[in-house]
């Protein structure tokens, strides 16, 4: 049985009421709840966290080393500042995923550059929650197939 380890960010405890033009009105809750179904659908078990801080963050990363096979992440705005993410990333070598709810592409500058694309095995951006299960299905088919 595969286990996933998917991580939200800081601000994103608020969604469904922040900015919903921006990331629409699905709650954090609503979310997990849809990754939970089909990752618990296909077999395999998911923890999903929240944080606010960046120390919380990577602790919770390096806590899957052993636990956890896989990691969706959306950093949130730490994707654009944390060298300490990405190293901690590195550190417990597991397959991880970036997904972001937004085109960030789309929007103001600062928010196109990531410090942990280029070591991600993919990128998943502006498809709101479903950017989540394509992650999941992803990272399951991965663990599967290999």
């Amino acid at each position: 049985m595969s286990a996933l380890l998917v991580l939200h960010g800081p601000n994103l405890n608020l969604l469904g009421t922040r900015e919903p033009e921006v990331y629409g009105s699905d709650t954090l809750e609503d979310i997990n709840q849809r990754i939970r179904e089909l990752v618990e659908s296909k077999g395999s078990s998911v923890v999903c966290e929240q944080r606010n801080g960046e120390h919380e963050l990577i602790e919770l990363i390096h806590g899957a080393r052993g636990s956890a096979d896989f990691i969706i992440i959306n950093p949130g705005a730490f994707t654009h500042t944390s060298i300490a993410i990405r190293d901690a990333l590195l550190s417990v070598a597991l397959p991880f995923v970036e997904v972001h709810l937004s085109n960030v592409h789309s929007r103001e500058d600062f928010r196109r550059h990531s410090y942990i694309s280029d070591v991600a095995v993919g990128c998943i951006t502006g498809l709101g929650y479903r950017g989540y299960l394509y992650a999941a299905r992803y990272a399951l088919d991965l663990l599967e197939t290999g």
